[in-house]
């Protein structure tokens, strides 16, 4: 690894729980926790959760909850080549991706969903 790229914990950490569990875990955070919602965009909801924000999805064909982190890189061409040569194979079947949004999927060694992302800013 080139001593100029770096990573960092990302902001966003989502909950893909199966249709069956999503009222009932939106409401555990927004009435048991009393965490702030600040933003729906349904089948999303997300709470404030400390430094991050903490997105409950509702995925069909899911038969229980995973949870997926975003990680941030100041060079996600460089971390891509990075991650390729220790063996990290990209999971970019996953879930799309916005058109023009610098990021990709990976997964760890114990199969946790992983958003690589372009934030430069956030690791000066």
């Amino acid at each position: 690894m080139t001593q100029s790229l770096r990573f960092g914990g990302g902001r966003n950490i989502a909950l893909k729980v199966p249709p069956h569990q999503f009222e009932a875990t939106v409401a555990f955070y927004r009435d048991v926790l009393a965490l702030r919602q600040v933003d729906k965009q349904l089948p999303s909801v997300a709470f404030e959760f400390g430094a991050c924000q903490l997105w409950i999805d509702k995925v069909p064909g899911l038969s229980q909850a995973e949870t997926w982190l975003e990680v941030i890189t100041n060079d996600l061409e460089g971390a891509a080549e990075h991650l390729q040569a220790a063996g990290v194979v990209r999971r970019d079947e996953i879930e799309p991706l916005p058109e023009g949004f610098a990021a990709f999927w990976i997964a760890n060694p114990a199969q946790i969903i992983h958003l690589l992302c372009q934030d430069e800013a956030s690791l000066g």
